[in-house]
């Protein structure tokens, strides 16, 4: 297989859904192929006729977020279609993700319960919102009672206890600081997200300072070291899965390194 180039692969993307088209019942004459002519699909979408052609040629030419957006519409595409012909064009969605959900389903909640290491799941928010029992052992003061804030950004700045427990917590906070940015850039609107944000700024100097820095960091896994008074110095392997229907939760397994 050639080396793919994405403009010659989103003209066959849009080639192929615009050929799965059905028929306009108004259509009249003989048709040579499938589906859409180009001029149909250009006046459903609003664009000219010379754009879609050579788009589908795979010509580099333009395309704006809001032109794309009428295009997916035209074609009928479903959401992850309609992601697969954003990311071809190297352009990004003006359409905002779909709103998290408020209430996981219970398939979800029973991730952390499925392993033997200590594992927990966030939401959108990076609250906790399931947890198994190695986990509450882990991080007291976080996920030990049930009447204390789950939210792991609120525990690291704003529970005193978070900085004996993590044993390099100076890094690991800025790092944290800069993965939730990543999310918080994929919902700049989202009203949850920028009231936590605000909170954190009014109360936690530490955070502030890491917020103003702007820095952008996709979650990693890798090592990870806890200083738990009873045990001493305990560390882990952290690794971050996605839940494939429902991207924006993330579950946390922490698997023990033998000393």
């Amino acid at each position: 297989m050639a080396e793919p180039n994405p403009r010659v692969l989103l003209g066959a993307f849009i080639r192929a859904h615009r050929e799965r088209l059905p028929v306009p019942a108004k259509a009249a004459g003989r048709r040579r192929t499938p589906g859409w002519r180009r001029e149909e699909l250009a006046e459903a979408a609003g664009v000219g006729v010379t754009w879609i052609t050579w788009l589908e040629q795979g010509r580099d030419v333009s395309a704006s977020p809001q032109a794309l957006a009428r295009l997916a519409g035209a074609l009928h595409l479903n959401a992850a279609e309609r992601a697969s012909l954003f990311d071809l064009a190297g352009r990004r969605d003006p359409v905002e993700p779909a709103e998290p959900l408020s209430t996981l389903p219970p398939s979800v909640l029973a991730l952390p319960s499925l392993v033997r290491v200590p594992a927990y799941v966030l939401d959108h928010l990076w609250t906790a919102r399931a947890w198994n029992e190695p986990a509450a052992r882990l991080f007291v003061g976080w996920l030990d009672a049930p009447r204390t804030e789950k939210n792991l950004l609120r525990y690291v700045f704003l529970v005193p206890s978070a900085q004996t427990l993590i044993a390099d917590w100076a890094e690991r906070a800025e790092r944290l600081v800069a993965e939730f940015r990543s999310d918080f850039s994929r919902r700049p609107r989202d009203a949850a997200m920028g009231a936590l944000v605000d909170a954190l700024m009014a109360q936690s100097p530490a955070f502030a300072g890491m917020w103003r820095q702007q820095t952008v960091l996709a979650r990693e896994g890798g090592e990870r070291a806890f200083l738990v008074p009873s045990q001493g110095l305990l560390r882990y392997e952290q690794s971050t899965l996605i839940v494939a229907a429902h991207p924006e939760v993330k579950l946390v397994c922490l698997a023990p390194i033998p000393p």
